[in-house]
Formats: structure tokens, sequence, C-alpha cells
């Protein structure tokens, strides 16, 4: 459990953000910015608000907006999401006695079906030595999930870049100059980036490029969907 306003009013803060400047960018009134810090959700509009301003606030800021509607709902709507009726009527009941049937006459028929392969390539002559099961010659031609990778090329001059993963007070991961012509690469899907020079760097993540906003001393959070400049 943590403290929501005041973690999103001291990441604001350290950040050097005004509420007019987070209102701008994200389109949220102020006097619903200052409940958010304050926890005084009754000021906001009803629950699906709440939840959606705490998101876009708190990504903004570089955190975790999940994190943040979780924790909102454990505290202050324990109940949400859970509602079921009290009873079933009969056709309903009825309805999953017939998918029950069903499901059993599936797994039937697959364990005939099951039994008759395996049959037909016990007796059926096959030589073991020059075939194999397809079910053994697949299973091993899986290729891994591919992860996201963020990569760093320098143009011209290149730039001084510090890349934090996950949000501003995150883990350093790189504090390094990318001169022309050389390639940063690191994997992950959302990391925090200090520009001095954008037009020295070229960005990519997850295959795709991100557009940097020629703006000296550039600080962004960068993930697959969007790229949110901070203030300062």
């Amino acid at each position: 459990m943590f403290a929501i306003g005041n973690s999103l009013h001291e990441a604001r803060v350290r950040q050097g953000l005004e509420f007019s400047e987070v209102e701008r960018a994200t389109k949220i009134r102020v006097k619903y910015l200052r409940a958010l810090e304050d926890e005084e959700f009754s000021i906001l509009p009803g629950d699906t608000y709440i939840r959606g301003f705490l998101r876009t606030y708190a990504d903004y800021l570089g955190l975790d907006g999940q994190l943040y509607v979780d924790e909102y709902s454990s505290r202050y709507a324990p109940g949400w999401g859970e509602e079921a009726p009290l009873h079933r009527p009969g056709p309903r009941r009825r309805d999953r006695g017939i998918e029950r049937r069903a499901v059993l006459l599936a797994l039937v028929g697959i364990a005939a079906l099951t039994a008759l392969v395996f049959a037909a390539w016990r007796f059926g002559g096959v030589d073991s030595s020059t075939s194999t099961p397809s079910v053994v010659s697949t299973g091993g031609e899986r290729t891994a999930a591919a992860f996201d990778e963020l990569v760093l090329r320098g143009v011209g001059k290149g730039s001084y870049v510090e890349v934090r993963r996950g949000s501003a007070s995150g883990e350093v991961v790189l504090q390094a100059t990318v001169p022309g012509g050389g390639i940063e690469q690191l994997q992950g899907s959302r990391f925090y980036l200090s520009v001095r020079r954008p037009a020295g760097l070229r960005v990519q993540l997850g295959g795709k490029s991100v557009a940097l906003p020629a703006r000296r001393n550039l600080r962004v959070v960068v993930t697959p969907k969007r790229t949110t400049r901070l203030g300062g």
C-alpha cells in the first residue's frame, strides 16, 4: 500500500511541473489534478473518470498508471468489477449442463482418435528409425517470444544521453555520449530518456522509430504506444 496523492505530488514537484503545464499536456482540469493529489476523489465526476485520470496523470509523470488504478480499486472501490447475479435462471443451468456434456463428448472423441493414431503408428509398419511423429518434430521449433528493444543510433556529432528504466526515478541503464555511427541497444519496453541534442540521435523501440521533439536537453518517457515529453 502506498500514498496515491503524495506520490503523485512528489513526482510532479521533483520534475518541476506546474499544474497548468500538466493540464495542457493531459487535458485534465487543474481542480481534478489537485483532487487526485489530495485524494479527494468525491470531487471527480465518477469512478470511471477517477481511474482514467489516475492512469493518465501517473503515466505522464513517468509512473506506472495501472499500479495507481489497482491501488485506488483496492482501497476505495474493493467490490469494483466483481458484480454477479444473486441467482441464475433455470435455462442458464441447462445450458451449462449441455456445455459440460459437449466437453465430455469432445474429450472422449479426442481420446478415441489418439488411440487410433497410436495403433496405426504402432502396428502399421512404420520404421521408427526413419520417421518420428509430427508432434515430436514440431515441438522443438517454437520460437522464443521477442522482447522489446531500445536502439539508439548516433547521427552527425551524436549526443549525450541518460537512459533510465521505467521512469525518471528508475534504474540508470546508460549514461554516455552516443557518437555518430554509434549504436546502443537496451532490452525493455518503457524508458526515460534525457537527451542533450535530439538532432544527434535516432531512437527505435520494438523496431518502430520514435520521433523526438527538436528541443535541447529533452526529457521524454518512451513506450511502445507513445512518447511523452516531460517539462523542465
